[in-house]
């Protein structure tokens, strides 16, 4: 099931179990994994993106292994806040991912996640290489992060 609304995806979700955030690139994707009290967004690993078959089974495989139960997907919108291209291969991505998993799918507003999550980077001195290969990864756990957030607020 696909929801654009938080509060809809949060009651979906069920006991302590994990959930998943991505940063789709058309290079790789970026994953990130809560804990299971859903408060802490850790950083993963990176996939390289060969063909959507391919990225799918290993992004299922991967998040089966990491017991998510649900899948925040990064929205990449314009700065004024509409949707180009890039959100609209995000969604095929998600209608496409749904017909193979039962896990529900949201979207997050991923507008300067990369750009945060480069900064930090820097802050921590991470050589130019090191950021080339964990860089979205580290943008995933901040759309995560930020999803979590709200999620929290929305219990509150």
């Amino acid at each position: 099931m696909i929801t654009d609304e938080i509060a809809e995806f949060s009651a979906l979700l069920t006991g302590f179990r994990k959930i998943a955030g991505l940063d789709l690139g058309t290079m790789t994707i970026g994953v990130a994994i809560s804990d299971g009290s859903r408060q802490i967004a850790t950083p993963v690993e990176t996939i390289k993106r060969k063909k959507f078959g391919k990225d799918a089974e290993k992004l299922l495989a991967l998040l089966s292994k990491l017991d998510a139960q649900g899948i925040v997907l990064g929205l990449p919108m314009n700065m004024d806040g509409s949707e180009g291209p890039r959100c609209q291969a995000t969604r095929a991505f998600a209608r496409n991912l749904e017909k193979l998993t039962g896990l529900p799918i949201t979207f997050w507003d991923e507008r300067l996640s990369t750009v945060a999550a480069e900064r930090v980077l820097l802050e921590a001195d991470t050589s130019r290489k090191r950021r080339a290969e964990v860089i979205d990864h580290v943008a995933a756990s901040y759309i995560l992060q930020g999803a979590l957030d709200r999620m929290a607020h929305l219990k509150g």
